[in-house]
């Protein structure tokens, strides 16, 4: 990180709000770019925040219960996961639980479960799909916007069969249903919740693969940092380019980007890059330093893979797969997928934050106003940097 002439201590009082405030107009070097946005403070002293929306209302609870009194007993599941498969900490896992959620609660006793492999070809992944489907199992969900043109191919091969894609709302066939997230939301309160939270008022983003759906997650942090804190400084990395997945399954240059982010001063990194996640915070708990990692699409506080970190991962973007895909399943069963959701968001409870650990209790005042704001439409996230 540059270092900034230092100023005599005549002024410094009068002149800090101003170059905290005027630091951030305008990222010249754009986002992604590897290089630095604003000109926050490094003293350690934190952000100056902006003024907070009003206090949201108190939450409405209900109690029904999803999928009560649905048999899906019958039913024969397959579930195709992204590459990292089952163990990345993160929204493969999430698929599972609620793969496991449907065992227990709709009487599912017929699954099978396959992976993706880093930079398989077409061929492979419609091959796997369409084994999934000849052996019987309906319906089958795939894990990840990678599996679009793969599912658009075999679903018109294999109209009798339900298939459902998570983040990816592309294939227009009866038989393919969208489990799509609206991951900028959630990403806005993470930003905020960075900018309340980092020391240095200086914090960085990783991403695994430059594509607009990881750009969205980039998209709200970004714009939610600037919206609580607009002199933050901000670090933005991406592992690898679009067309290369292998960005979802490489914690050590994950590891790389995170600690140079640390080196330049940011204290406060959030990733969305699947299983190279695990990088990030491991250069994180080496840095030391009070600097803390945020997650995504999974509680990652609580995943077996990242639990020798967990003691710095402050909060997770959560974007409840686990969620849809136990409802889809629910619906199939009950003979209900005409009304099942396509998108959820804020409003649905699918995408928010976790408070596990304890680092961000002081602060769900604010970001509960934030995600009020959201929800009521004054404030509008952009899905692009």
């Amino acid at each position: 990180m540059k270092h900034r002439r230092r100023l005599g201590a005549l002024g410094v009082a009068a002149l800090a709000g101003t170059l905290m405030l005027a630091g951030c107009a305008k990222d010249v070097n754009g986002p992604g770019s590897g290089a630095s946005s604003g000109g926050g403070s490094s003293t350690g002293q934190g952000c100056k925040l902006a003024p907070q929306p009003p206090a949201a209302p108190a939450a409405a609870t209900s109690s029904q219960e999803q999928g009560a009194g649905v048999d899906g007993s019958k039913m024969r599941v397959g579930l195709a996961y992204d590459i990292g498969g089952r163990g990345d900490a993160s929204f493969n896992d999430a698929a599972y639980r609620g793969l496991e959620e449907a065992r227990a609660k709709l009487g599912v006793k017929d699954s099978r479960e396959v992976s993706a492999q880093p930079n398989e070809t077409e061929d492979q992944r419609q091959s796997r799909l369409r084994q999934l489907a000849d052996d019987g199992f309906n319906p089958i969900i795939t894990v990840g916007y990678s599996y679009a043109e793969s599912l658009k191919a075999v679903a018109k091969q294999r109209p009798n069969t339900q298939f459902a894609i998570v983040d990816d709302d592309t294939i227009k066939l009866p038989n393919v249903h969208p489990l799509v997230f609206a991951s900028e939301q959630g990403s806005f309160l993470i930003g905020v919740a960075a900018a309340y939270k980092s020391k240095n008022c200086h914090i960085g983003f990783v991403g695994g693969v430059r594509t607009p759906l990881i750009q969205a997650f980039e998209a709200g942090y970004l714009q939610g940092a600037k919206a609580a804190a607009p002199g933050i400084r901000i670090e933005d990395d991406y592992l690898k380019p679009a067309g290369d997945n292998s960005g979802f399954n490489d914690p050590s240059t994950a590891s790389l980007k995170a600690s140079g982010q640390l080196q330049k001063g940011a204290d406060v990194i959030y990733h969305a890059a699947g299983a190279s996640g695990k990088g990030v915070f491991d250069a994180v708990k080496q840095a030391g330093g009070g600097a803390l990692g945020i997650g995504v699409d999974s509680d990652q506080y609580f995943q077996p893979t990242v639990a020798n970190d967990k003691d710095i991962i402050m909060t997770s973007m959560v974007k409840k797969v686990d969620q849809a895909v136990f409802g889809y399943l629910a619906a199939f069963a009950s003979n209900k997928l005409g009304g099942y959701p396509k998108r959820f968001d804020l409003s649905t409870g699918a995408v928010g934050y976790t408070r596990s650990g304890g680092k961000i209790n002081d602060i769900t005042g604010p970001l509960d106003a934030y995600k009020q704001q959201i929800i009521d439409g004054k404030i509008q996230v952009k899905d692009k940097p």
